[in-house]
């Protein structure tokens, strides 16, 4: 790690991304914080052209400065979806500043944007790890856990309904079985009590129509008993 004169107001340190660039004193919007720089390469040189590096920051079609060299601090910036300081470009110079954008507390971590070519080359595939993007995940993530709560309950809450329903019609079948039962009871003691000539209500004796069939036999008897009297006097 290269050596960092302590009037600077940054420091190399450790980043959620590897290693990062992070203030050491208050820099104030607009102030220029560090240079970035190495070699020039030509594209119009095939050997310079071959060169592939993730430090490579283009000037414009033709200037690109390779700054993988290990004095260029600024190398260390990370990218920000959302920074607090961006590149000021001047091709004509071909010189790149890092300026602030914002005013940058101690202990903060700067950085700026790296632009839409080296997001999508870079970052994209393996998901960017700013503090904007990172927020989005973990917005994302708790909505995602708030969903599946309430799928969860909504599942729940369908199941104890259906659970509800099948215990109501289990309780009317058993109901309906049970009335049932005590129709069938009831008709076997009418049954009961019919084959013993006895009433409902407890008391023994037959029918009216029994009655009378037994009083005219009745009287029926009386007078054949009578007539064989009167023959066995005339006799």
């Amino acid at each position: 790690m290269p050596a960092i004169s302590p009037d600077k107001p940054y420091r190399v340190g450790r980043s959620r991304t590897g290693l990062g660039l992070f203030a050491t004193k208050p820099i104030k919007k607009g102030a220029k914080i560090v240079r970035y720089f190495g070699p020039l390469l030509d594209c119009r040189k095939k050997k310079h052209d071959a060169i592939e590096n993730k430090y490579l920051f283009e000037l414009n079609n033709r200037w690109t400065i390779d700054g993988s060299v290990r004095k260029n601090i600024a190398r260390y910036i990370n990218h920000a979806c959302k920074p607090n300081a961006e590149s000021d470009v001047s091709a004509r110079k071909r010189k790149v500043v890092i300026r602030a954008i914002k005013n940058i507390e101690p202990g903060e971590e700067i950085n700026y944007d790296y632009g839409t070519d080296y997001f999508k080359a870079y970052l994209k595939p393996i998901g960017c790890k700013c503090a904007a993007c990172e927020k989005k995940r973990k917005k994302k993530r708790a909505e995602a856990r708030a969903e599946k709560l309430r799928l969860k309950a909504k599942a729940e809450k369908k199941a104890l309904k259906k659970a509800e329903k099948l215990a109501a019609k289990a309780r009317e079948e058993l109901a309906q079985k049970q009335k049932q039962k005590l129709k069938q009871a009831a008709k076997q003691r009418l049954n009961g009590a019919r084959s013993n000539g006895k009433l409902l209500n407890g008391h023994g004796g037959t029918t009216a129509a029994g009655q009378l069939t037994a009083a005219k036999s009745g009287i029926f008897a009386e007078s054949a008993s009578t007539q064989g009297g009167e023959a066995s006097a005339s006799a």
